[in-house]
């Protein structure tokens, strides 16, 4: 029965901490993900919408790029993570790029959300670490996780840019031998213009240009509005979603709190439960009884000895009390404070002196027996009654 209370309380306690984790967890979080369908800071969904408003033709790709369409100009692919873009869209990509279309790809910082085929066909790899810079920024305007990028050729969509708002963090570098740097800051450039044949892809580090909280600084969303006055858009949203079905990491940690509960449970069962081998007999305990107690607790005192600092503590305690009743001070010398004793409340001098001596014939005697202390501790009370008015 008291085991099963146990298990009652526990299962209510687990039951309490995932309920008090489940509430805590419900905090909205921003998403990460640069989708047109993200409408936080780092989403791209500002810039579709304005796209959308100012005329232009935006649309969001959620096919594979097995055959890009073929009456759209450009197609932006904005750091996927969710899926890995395969060889055989890689080469369908740059074939269409090479009969004319414009990719315009934001290569992602992470290296966990890196694309290997894109990365490999265009020679990509990290750059140096920007430094921050407010330049073009108004003294009203804040952005201190960014700089600024100055650009340094002005030919393609970037004629006409002067300075773009970036993160502030590494640039990128393309390997291919065509490649033209247009934008940076130190060295570090964070767009890159690629020609190939009759179409060009642009380059990006990260996806500062696209995201919500930087697309109205400087000139970025210029360079969004020259590549829709090419023709129409296409936004990538196929390789932002999941492939294989994975569960959210919320669940995974509630089935792995689960698993744990059931080890925990499984163990109890098993420590609680019926032993291999035939059963013990069960051994009953029997406890002592008050009375064995007592007993113990006087043979205890008729054993023990008597300590030889009781003895002097009997002349302490009538001394204390001589001044606590009397007022006689307790530096007196003994003879003193015998005669002041006698003047105060008339005990003879000679009961106080004796008994006294009879103290310190005691205290020279190799040890002490209970009898002796039992003959002092009488002598001493008989004289502390009479001082505080109490008889025998």
């Amino acid at each position: 029965m008291k085991g099963l209370r146990t298990a009652a309380v526990y299962g209510l306690l687990v039951t309490l901490a995932v309920a008090v984790g489940l509430a805590v967890d419900q905090s909205p979080q921003h998403s990460t993900v640069p989708s047109v369908e993200n409408a936080g800071p780092l989403g791209v969904k500002a810039l579709y919408l304005y796209l959308q408003e100012s005329g232009a033709s935006v649309r969001a790709l959620r096919e594979a790029f097995s055959e890009p369409p073929e009456d759209v100009r450009t197609v932006v692919v904005a750091a996927p993570s969710g899926r890995k873009v395969t060889e055989q869209e890689a080469e369908a990509l740059e074939t269409w790029v090479r009969r004319g279309g414009t990719l315009v790809y934001l290569a992602s910082r992470d290296a966990k959300a890196a694309q290997p085929e894109l990365d490999t066909w265009l020679g990509l790899s990290r750059g140096p670490l920007l430094h921050p810079s407010a330049e073009g920024l108004p003294p009203e305007e804040k952005d201190f996780s960014g700089t600024t990028a100055r650009v340094w050729v002005p030919v393609g969509v970037a004629r006409g840019l002067e300075r773009l708002r970036v993160a502030l963090d590494r640039g990128v570098a393309v390997g291919r031998p065509e490649a033209v740097p247009l934008a940076g800051a130190d060295g570090s450039a964070v767009l890159w213009r690629v020609p190939m044949e009759a179409g060009e892809v642009y380059v990006l580090a990260g996806a500062d240009l696209a995201e919500n909280r930087r697309l109205e600084l400087l000139d970025n969303l210029r360079f969004w509005d020259a590549l829709a006055a090419r023709g129409p858009l296409a936004f990538d949203e196929y390789h932002h979603g999941a492939g294989p079905r994975q569960e959210p990491p919320s669940a995974r940690g509630l089935w792995m709190f689960a698993a744990q509960c059931l080890v925990v449970g499984l163990l109890y069962v098993v420590s609680r439960g019926t032993r291999f081998g035939p059963p013990r007999p069960l051994l009953v305990e029997k406890h002592r009884s008050a009375l064995e107690y007592v007993h113990s607790l006087g043979w205890l005192a008729r054993r023990s000895k008597v300590e030889r600092e009781l003895v002097p503590e009997l002349a302490r305690r009538l001394r204390r009390l001589m001044h606590e009743r009397l007022g006689i001070p307790l530096s007196l010398p003994e003879d003193e404070a015998a005669r002041a004793l006698e003047q105060t409340c008339g005990l003879p001098a000679a009961d106080y002196l004796e008994a006294r001596e009879d103290l310190v014939r005691t205290m020279e005697l190799p040890s002490i027996s209970p009898r002796d202390y039992a003959r002092l501790a009488r002598r001493y009370a008989r004289l502390e009654n009479l001082l505080t008015g109490r008889r025998d």
